[in-house]
């Protein structure tokens, strides 16, 4: 039989795999369902050495792929590049001869129809005219000029002038992708109202496709062993922790409200559950604070969890954390921040604080009563609102050619 599949190109600025962290779990999604209808074509970088074992599982489902290492210091460097061209940094950092002549190999010798472009750093290797035959769509997740925006706030200067810098030079490179692209997508309804207001007139071509959960995977599970020790009360948060909002997350949540907690639960343990974390972040692990690295697994950790919590003061998008423990049945507590484009009811389906008195008598509150059927809440929420296949459906149609998201 004849495969009449069409070509696409799938440019993404971090392997899709194995699905780990925010930005994977999406791009992972994205990828099984494109090579179920697509011959795809996957163009890469890798910036965790531990991920080139993952490379042949990806390449054996590929039309093609190449995968291009982004050391850390040689990234940075060739950065720089972007003071001096008055670009946002962000572009020349991804920006690499092999991934520019490997997306020319493709273009000249398959008939690429499709392009799917993960984040806006991937954007400048299909900006040509050549490209406009094909249908192009960008994912740009979250508005990320808009998080530089944030971080510019947070820090001293010279720091916040190269912060507010690159949130200005970011944002006109994603209103330049926007207008040329077929179709932009952002992963909540927040977000992509943030990007219509920016660039007004290519609202109709500005969507929102929301993140799903596994449900099958993360799901409350009896019987798993708990990598905690006996009689203690784990309070829990998961994520990538060489991920800058994720440490400041942690290192309030330790300096501001942790010690209001231990103070009348002295059984508390917080347990840091996510990899690469810093040499600074894992001198903090030692009696009631736990850092784990890189686990295989994070549900165990999730499973044994007596709360699960988000204390982001930075934040965009969703927050895949929050609907990875909604999922686990666990009672949940967040901050405004980590709230955003999740459709959830605050105190109903998981709890809300943002002054750290109130987020530290929110943990209480969980470990002195109990669940009190917020994780079951939590559960159904995600069941009936985060399925990953209606998000695929959604993105095929506007990849296909559809103007507009059908409602989830």
């Amino acid at each position: 039989m004849v495969d009449t599949r069409p070509h696409l190109l799938f440019l993404c600025h971090r392997i899709p795999y194995p699905p780990d962290k925010g930005d994977k779990i999406r791009s992972y999604h994205w990828w099984a369902a494109l090579v179920e209808r697509f011959h795809v074509h996957l163009g890469a970088f890798i910036d965790d050495p531990a991920d080139w074992v993952h490379v042949d599982k990806l390449r054996a489902q590929c039309a093609s792929s190449l995968f291009v290492p982004l050391p850390r210091g040689t990234a940075l460097l060739r950065s720089l590049s972007g003071l001096w061209r008055g670009t946002a940094l962000t572009l020349p950092y991804y920006r690499d001869v092999r991934m520019t002549r490997w997306v020319e190999v493709q273009r000249r010798t398959n008939d690429i129809g499709y392009v799917l472009v993960f984040s806006s750093a991937m954007g400048q290797y299909v900006e040509g005219g050549c490209w406009s035959r094909a249908r192009r769509v960008v994912d740009f997740v979250d508005v990320d000029s808009d998080k530089w925006g944030q971080y510019a706030q947070t820090r001293p200067w010279p720091t916040n002038w190269v912060y507010r810098r690159e949130a200005l030079r970011l944002a006109w490179a994603e209103e330049g992708l926007a207008r040329t692209f077929a179709a932009s997508l952002f992963v909540s309804e927040p977000e992509a109202a943030l990007f219509r207001k920016r660039v007004a007139a290519l609202g109709q071509r500005v969507h929102a496709i929301r993140n799903g959960v596994d449900i099958a995977y993360f799901r409350p599970t009896a019987g798993c062993a708990s990598p905690f020790p006996v009689d203690c009360e784990p309070v829990v948060f998961t994520g990538a922790m060489d991920y800058w909002a994720n440490v400041d997350a942690v290192l309030w949540f330790i300096r501001e409200v942790w010690p209001r907690v231990r103070a009348q639960r002295p059984r508390a343990l917080f347990a840091i559950v996510g990899s690469r974390p810093s040499p600074a972040l894992k001198a903090l692990g030692c009696g009631d604070i736990v850092v784990t690295g890189r686990v295989p697994d994070v549900r165990p950790y999730l499973q044994a969890a007596a709360a699960v919590v988000a204390p982001m003061r930075v934040a965009r998008g969703i927050q895949n954390k929050v609907l990875e423990g909604m999922a686990m049945a666990k009672p949940v507590v967040v901050t405004s921040k980590a709230l955003e484009g999740i459709a959830a009811v605050a105190q109903r389906d998981l709890l809300l604080a943002d002054a750290p008195g109130a987020f530290a008598d929110a943990i209480l509150a969980v470990l002195g009563a109990g669940d009190e059927g917020l994780g079951s809440r939590a559960r159904r929420l995600v069941e009936r609102e985060y399925d990953w296949a209606v998000s695929t459906q959604q993105l095929m149609a506007l990849l296909l050619g559809s103007d507009r998201v059908a409602p989830a």
